[in-house]
């Protein structure tokens, strides 16, 4: 990526078959806006859903927008994108999109976005990464994280680790009062 050091970067996460006028896509479109008008970068995936929302309200804001996308996919990134990244394989792409960011949203997604969430955790868990919030929109993911909880090892210090947030405004608040002071 050509980022800058000054561009504060934050993935946001999210399924790709969520269309224009989906609760989804309506949120993600308002939380790329708005973390765009507070001055950070947006990265996603580069395709539809989720990941085109998001790029879409940040671009209409003016912000910048990272896509990382796959050699491997044969469709095609979405318009709003400011910046493209091609990897060749998903663990590079993974990477990409953690590595630089001071912090991650995540919509409802498939196991894509289940991937996505759980790698980022597990950094935070292992400290691989440092502090740097994990935003869960919706009212899936409490659900989510409790059938975790019950069936996996996913301790209450575990869960500790995320942030839960009805909307795209309360999303928003939590990375901008808690990525802006992230160390990368």
């Amino acid at each position: 990526m050509n980022e800058n050091s000054s561009d504060r970067i934050v993935t946001i996460f999210g399924g790709s078959k969520c269309g224009v006028g989906s609760q989804e896509y309506d949120e993600a479109l308002t939380l790329g806006r708005d973390l765009a008008e507070a001055g950070f970068t947006i990265c996603t995936g580069g395709y539809l859903g989720v990941m085109e929302a998001a790029s879409r309200g940040a671009r209409e804001a003016g912000g910048r927008v990272f896509g990382i996308v796959m050699n491997q996919f044969r469709s095609e990134p979405n318009r709003y994108l400011t910046d493209k990244v091609a990897t060749n394989h998903f663990y590079e792409r993974l990477q990409n999109l953690i590595t630089r960011s001071v912090g991650f949203v995540a919509f409802r997604g498939g196991m894509g976005t289940v991937t996505e969430v759980s790698l980022v955790w597990n950094k935070l868990q292992t400290k691989v990464l440092g502090h740097r919030p994990l935003v869960l929109v919706g009212s899936c993911w409490p659900n989510v994280v409790q059938a975790w909880q019950e069936n996996l090892v996913v301790s209450d210090d575990d869960v500790q680790l995320l942030h839960f947030a009805e909307g795209a405004h309360d999303a928003s608040k939590i990375i901008i009062e808690q990525a802006s002071s992230v160390q990368l």
